[in-house]
């Protein structure tokens, strides 16, 4: 899949409820090089646990609640970099080496910046990743997923492509949207 904005992500077959009806994400490239996605849930926003807002921080644990993530591998490489997006604006970055195998800590790298809108049904994540803190490649892969929770403490998956009979996020087969870096 190319870069063809806005894209669909797609509920795990075993979600059998869930008060999210779509998602869609839209990414943009700003001028300086920063990744701007946009993740649109919609659905009944009453039955969504949304964490309240908090100071941004890295905080682990994010994909246990309601949370964006997007997968970002360079194509050809094994290496991959996750970005957790709450809608609290807490964030999380993880380098992997391979398939859930954890890599070294990166050197420090810049904070995503995470805005929040609520519209009716239609509830609005917006992520902007720097340039710095993406690998540097000529073609990058993506995998963009969501975790769901709902009030009655279930959890529904979504991503752009499910490669397996339980959801994982981490399977290279769900990075299927290529994208190429824009050029100074």
């Amino acid at each position: 899949m190319n870069a063809a904005t806005p894209i669909t992500l797609q509920a795990h077959p075993q979600t059998t409820t869930s008060p999210t009806r779509t998602i869609a994400v839209d990414l943009q490239w700003g001028a300086d090089g920063t990744l701007r996605l946009r993740f649109e849930l919609r659905g009944r926003l009453e039955r969504i646990v949304v964490p309240p807002q908090q100071a941004p921080l890295a905080t682990d644990g994010l994909w246990a609640h309601t949370c964006c993530e997007a997968f970002v591998a360079v194509q050809g490489s094994a290496t991959y970099r996750e970005f957790n997006f709450s809608p609290s604006r807490q964030w999380a970055i993880y380098d992997f080496s391979a398939y859930r195998t954890p890599a070294a800590a990166p050197a420090p790298l810049p904070a995503p910046t995470i805005t929040l809108r609520r519209d009716g049904e239609l509830l609005t994540l917006e992520a902007a990743i720097e340039a710095a803190a993406l690998p540097p490649g000529e073609a990058l892969q993506l995998g963009l997923s969501a975790v769901v929770e709902a009030d009655d403490g279930t959890l529904s998956y979504w991503a752009l492509h499910h490669p397996g009979a339980r959801p994982d996020f981490h399977h290279r087969d769900a990075f299927t949207l290529t994208l190429s870096p824009p050029r100074p």
